[in-house]
């Protein structure tokens, strides 16, 4: 039998702005295909255990884009969760060519502007070297005229992106947003704990 739970105190991050209540809504379950315990919310959550889960087994974005991490406190790879269903842990890391079955903390993205979404990458680290402005998709950087399969760092000047380790949006997904950081990038270890390597081979704007 199903059971719905209520929000705690405790599950929300308290930095969320106000804001997120109005436009952000996430249902998750500890079962797949929907089925089991499950939970609404409209704010982060930083340790799913806290709200008496030992993981998220599928998920459903009604309203608003987030971020899952494999890990609480936000740490992990990360998995960008735009509006729809998730009934099984490959639907949000399927394309990520590493098996991950876990997801034990998530927050809203406030900043995603598919419409007017902007960033500028550079070749090197601290904005050095080569820069190319991007507005758009791209499934393969090196198809488009990029230098080479790394970005040394980048700025976010509107909108948020994933960027993802492989062409084809595979690989480990960096979730960018230009109301973290200040926009900015400077060197791979600010993409997220999980990153390892400049490696960057496509970009996407996230859908609001």
């Amino acid at each position: 039998k199903q059971q719905t739970m209520k929000i705690t105190p405790d599950c929300i991050h308290t930095s969320d702005k106000l804001k997120q209540l109005s436009i952000s809504k996430i249902t998750v379950y500890d079962q797949e295909c929907f089925q089991g315990k499950r939970m609404e919310f409209t704010a982060s959550c930083q340790n799913i255990m806290e709200c008496g889960f030992d993981n998220i087994r599928s998920l459903k974005v009604e309203c608003g884009v987030w971020v899952g991490y494999e890990h609480s406190s936000f740490c992990g790879q990360q998995f960008v969760l735009e509006r729809g269903e998730y009934p099984r842990w490959e639907a949000w890391s399927g394309s990520n060519a590493y098996h991950v079955e876990r997801l034990m903390s998530f927050r809203p993205i406030c900043s995603a502007n598919h419409k007017e979404s902007k960033m500028t990458v550079f070749e090197r680290e601290n904005f050095i070297g080569r820069q190319w402005e991007i507005c758009d998709d791209y499934p393969s950087l090196q198809a488009m005229g990029w230098c080479n399969n790394e970005i040394g760092s980048m700025k976010i000047l509107n909108g948020a992106w994933v960027c993802y380790q492989y062409p084809g949006y595979r690989g480990y997904q960096y979730i960018m947003e230009c109301d973290h950081h200040g926009g900015e990038y400077k060197h791979w270890r600010e993409w997220g704990s999980h990153a390892q390597t400049f490696q960057v081979q496509s970009i996407r704007r996230i859908q609001q």
